[in-house]
């Protein structure tokens, strides 16, 4: 990881453990140097109006202005900067729309130092990192998948979800166990690649399914 000069670092990040702990790992990395941290996107976006540097890592809870909400305003200010989401949240709604805003890398917090560092690489050298969980999501939205992905039980589980039923009245509904309804929302996930009842039950509704 040799460069002619380090490759400059601004943290966006809340938690003051945490932004200790990165710019430690950071400026004790050869090639690497943090110029600028923040708690909130807001004064980030203060600084940053003058200020580019060649990699951002980028919270997504913030006070104020959320990290998904402030990609699209930081890209404004400087639309060649390289922001990278470093969040504990790996819902694909969330990962889809920091994406969608102009985000080129999501690295789940708890992520090694050496996953870290590569990443921060990867994107200086014009590369997109995620971590593994992230990656398959994205792979996996380009996956052609059948309109019927669901079966008919499965169906009906995520009807009786969408109308808040929980999972021991469901059982009760369709005369099952709960540990079957619990394996029938574990498969609904799975095939639709969400992580929550509401991501699953909106997905369904977008797709017509209920």
């Amino acid at each position: 990881m040799k460069n002619i000069a380090p490759i400059k670092i601004c943290i966006v990040e809340d938690d003051a453990l945490i932004l200790k702990s990165l710019q430690q790992v950071l400026n004790n990395a050869e090639g690497f140097q943090v110029t600028g941290t923040f708690f909130s996107a807001e004064a980030a976006l203060e600084i940053l109006k003058d200020h580019c540097p060649d990699v951002l890592l980028l919270d997504i809870d913030l006070p104020g202005i959320s990290g998904i909400e402030a990609i699209s305003k930081l890209k404004h200010l400087q639309p060649e900067l390289n922001i990278v989401m470093l969040t504990v949240h790996e819902e694909s709604e969330l990962v889809f729309s920091a994406l969608r805003n102009g985000a080129v890398g999501y690295l789940v917090k708890g992520s090694s130092s050496k996953f870290l560092l590569q990443g921060i690489q990867d994107v200086y050298e014009g590369g997109a990192p995620m971590s593994p969980s992230i990656a398959r999501q994205v792979i996996a939205s380009f996956t052609p998948q059948t309109e019927h992905v669901l079966s008919d039980r499965e169906l009906e589980v995520l009807e009786k979800l969408s109308s808040g039923t929980n999972n021991r009245q469901i059982a009760e509904d369709l005369f099952v166990s709960t540990n079957t309804v619990k394996a029938h929302i574990k498969n609904i996930y799975k095939k639709l690649h969400v992580n929550s009842r509401a991501e699953a039950v909106s997905k369904a509704i977008k797709k017509g399914w209920i």
